[in-house]
């Protein structure tokens, strides 16, 4: 099969809504800069160097409801973007990037977008996996348990860090265990 998809790409110097006629996109906020002017937020991001999300107003207070206003906190998070057709602007029908989904949230963020027309907008959690750092810290801690009392209390310091249902910690727990029986 040949991926055509690259050919039909918006020539800009930022995400537009054709970039995503494909489907939605997740990807990584690697920095934010806030120039201000008619497009006041630049989220650059991870996959896509040198084209930054421009997010509209309405999804930049969902980001800012979800996150807080703290940029330096986006970093390092996921955004899932698609294309939503029904995107208005000026009164007009034009198309544009929308926000289904958001890292780091425990559960789905709803915004009142229009007041006038009660609608609201809600974006799902986005399940990352595991931070790869506590998996590694994790499998240290439990490699280096002397007893069977150590390797429990590593194997409780795993779930603390939110890895302890990971296969990986699970496998080497019960390894170490049988090691120190």
């Amino acid at each position: 099969m040949v991926d055509v998809f690259d050919t039909i790409a918006a020539k800009s110097d930022q995400q537009n809504a054709d970039d995503y006629t494909g489907g939605p996109k997740t990807v990584t906020v690697s920095d934010v800069k806030l120039p201000g002017g008619e497009q006041p937020m630049h989220v650059h991001l991870a996959e896509f160097p040198g084209k930054p999300y421009k997010p509209a107003k309405t999804m930049r207070r969902v980001i800012v409801n979800a996150w807080g206003p703290d940029t330096s906190t986006w970093v390092g998070r996921a955004l899932t973007l698609y294309r939503d057709d029904s995107v208005t602007f000026g009164g007009e029908t034009v198309g544009g990037i929308r926000i289904s989904h958001m890292s780091h949230l425990e559960k789905p963020v709803r915004l009142m977008v229009d007041r006038r027309k009660r609608a609201y907008f809600t974006v799902q959690p986005l399940d990352v996996g595991p931070d790869p750092k506590a998996v590694e810290a994790a499998l240290a801690d439990i490699a280096g348990a002397e007893s069977l009392p150590a390797l429990k209390a590593a194997f409780d310091l795993a779930g603390t860090r939110g890895v302890r249902n990971v296969p990986e910690v699970v496998a080497a727990k019960d390894k170490r265990k049988e090691e120190l029986s």
